[in-house]
């Protein structure tokens, strides 16, 4: 089966679509590239959510700590920072077989030291941050594949399919964390999520075939992976195009983390019923489904880069309505709808990948992977102590209010 594999891969055309000629769902399944690297990404998405809610639990049991409980949900965000920064380079310069490979496998090492080595909370949140580190690298090579194996709008939808599997493995993970922990327990299930990495690194070294890293441009000297990594992330980001484009990509999901971070609080201070912080968590994702779906599905390419600030609108828009109190159900509706808006990625992707150079592409996703998930850290950070001046349901109609006017301090730059 292997060679089998290896064989379609190196006979295969690259789905190519012009920027605005609209692809399809299924040409973009049917390059086996991207098809290996969606699936066994979206396996390790849904392992990651069940670590989380595992290690969780097992945090909480050990301290009776809610605030360490919490902390665990957002320990693997902020050291992204370091890697993406220090070490982003590697995404280019190394195999993207064995990197990617070793990244699933250390994955796996880590869930099984967290189920049998029965550490400390603290050394098990530095476990997790450690690996964190290193995430950027890896995400930066999987991306760069993608987008050499994709262009035009068949990338957008590949992002799309991408944004879509997440989400339902985020689901996915949060429907069966709870449950496998009270079933297995919860160091068997993060056996389970050391299974599942295994699992996608063994798909990734025998299907996936042994490319090269990508060339060096001609005249350049080889330079050490830290100072490549932080020269190259100062001129991306000193870039006005690609620094314009990684706020448009950061800033709103990071004010819909944060308000996102606060919905238990809200259902508690409401006496919503014990369940009901639970199903809104999985309103937005809902929502990002079906928006992701719509989007790439229904709408021209050049119709997706035209509704960028409206969807980002849409993404904060029916957060204001918290500041009123709704019930459960009008907030679960509002939170659905808010999903949705998160669509507007799709419009930026084709302009970041026309912005970045192809030398250092997989340090440009390595970037906007860090970026991405740093401001993410900090969204709940930032309008979790804004709860200690208001309400928890005002603080979420100021990241709704912030979201919307990032979205119109941004139409110049995205016009030009």
């Amino acid at each position: 089966m292997a060679s089998a594999a290896v064989g379609a891969e190196a006979g295969c055309m690259t789905v190519t679509a012009p920027p605005r000629q609209q692809a399809t769902y299924r040409e973009v399944l049917a390059e086996p590239r991207f098809r290996l690297l969606f699936l066994t990404r979206s396996l390790a998405i849904g392992a990651d959510t069940l670590r989380t809610v595992a290690l969780s639990m097992l945090i909480f049991a050990a301290t009776g700590s809610p605030l360490l409980a919490a902390v665990t949900y957002g320990i693997a965000f902020l050291p992204q920072a370091i890697g993406g920064t220090l070490l982003g380079a590697l995404a280019d310069r190394a195999r993207p077989r064995p990197l990617i490979t070793i990244g699933y496998c250390l994955e796996a090492g880590t869930a099984v030291a967290l189920a049998l080595a029965r550490l400390p909370a603290g050394a098990s949140l530095a476990l997790v941050a450690a690996i964190a580190t290193l995430t950027p690298v890896f995400a930066g090579a999987s991306s760069r594949l993608i987008a050499e194996s994709l262009s035009g709008d068949a990338y957008v939808l590949g992002r799309s399919l991408a944004n879509i599997a997440a989400s339902a493995a985020q689901l996915l993970g949060l429907a069966a964390g709870g449950a496998t922990v009270a079933a297995l327990g919860a160091r068997d299930a993060l056996l389970i999520t050391a299974a599942c990495h295994l699992g996608a690194a063994v798909a990734i070294r025998v299907w996936l075939p042994d490319l090269p890293a990508a060339p060096r441009p001609p005249g350049r000297p080889q330079v050490p992976v830290l100072r490549q990594s932080w020269t190259v992330s100062g001129q991306l980001i000193t870039d006005p195009a690609v620094r314009v484009l990684l706020l448009a990509a950061c800033l709103p999901p990071a004010f819909l983390t944060g308000a996102e971070s606060l919905i238990v609080p809200y259902a508690v201070q409401h006496h919503f019923a014990a369940g009901s912080p639970g199903l809104m968590l999985a309103c937005v994702p809902v929502g990002m489904i079906a928006g992701d779906f719509a989007a790439g599905r229904l709408l021209r390419p050049a119709t997706r880069e035209r509704l960028v600030i409206p969807l980002m609108v849409v993404a904060g828009l029916p957060l204001l309505a918290f500041a009123a109190g709704p019930a459960l159900p009008a907030a679960a509706g509002l939170l659905i709808v808010t999903g949705i808006g998160p669509a507007y990625l799709l419009g930026i992707q084709r302009r970041f990948l026309d912005a970045v150079p192809a030398a250092v592409l997989g340090q440009a996703f390595s970037l906007l992977s860090t970026s991405l998930m740093t401001f993410q850290g900090i969204g709940p950070v930032l309008f979790g102590a804004v709860t200690l001046v208001t309400s928890p349901g005002q603080a979420m109609a100021l990241a709704g209010l912030a979201t919307i006017v990032t979205a119109f301090s941004l139409i110049p730059a995205l016009r030009r």
